[in-house]
Parts: C-alpha cells; structure tokens; sequence
C-alpha cells in the first residue's frame, strides 16, 4: 500500500556509515546501499505545537525511510512510501 508522509528529517545514515550505525540486522538488509532518513512525522513543529506536545507528554512519532537520495537534517521532506515488514521503517518511492 502506498501512502505520503510529511516529516521534519531528524538523523539520516548514509550508505558509508552503516557499518558504525547500530542497526537492526533487517534495517541493515533493507537499507544496503541506501539513506536512512529518520524523521518526525507531520513535519516541523511550530512553537505553540511544541510547548502543546510537550504539556500533553506526547512524544514526538518518528518514522525510518529508506531512501535512494539524500536528505539535510531539519529539512522538512515529503515521501511517497510503501511500508514495509518492520514497524514503522518504510521504503521512499518518491522523496521531494
């Protein structure tokens, strides 16, 4: 199943520093020689949103995305993604 996720990049792995990267054995398959993007979904946080997030102890969602192109931590991305056995890892179809 397809679907977008709009997110703020919080981490990204390239594919030279997976070895230093504890990864999951199946992330590390997945990923081979691709990015790993971690991101905070619904994308950058206002401040209201972040001082609302954090009276209400809500944590911030993240999501993996295992992408071909590389993507600059605190961009904000939109990726279409197809989900993948492991929760919450996708697979980027398209990232803009």
């Amino acid at each position: 199943m397809t679907e977008t996720i709009t997110g703020e990049v919080i981490h990204v792995v390239g594919p030279d520093e997976h070895d230093e990267a504890q990864m999951l054995d199946d992330l590390a398959a997945l990923a081979e020689s691709r990015y790993v993007i971690v991101c905070r979904e619904g994308g950058k946080p206002g401040l209201f949103e972040r001082v609302w997030a954090f009276l209400k102890r809500d944590p911030i969602q993240p999501v993996t995305i295992v992408a071909d192109e590389d993507a600059a931590e605190g961009d904000e991305l939109t990726a279409t993604v197809h989900e993948t056995e492991l929760p919450g890892v996708y697979d980027a179809i398209d990232v803009r």
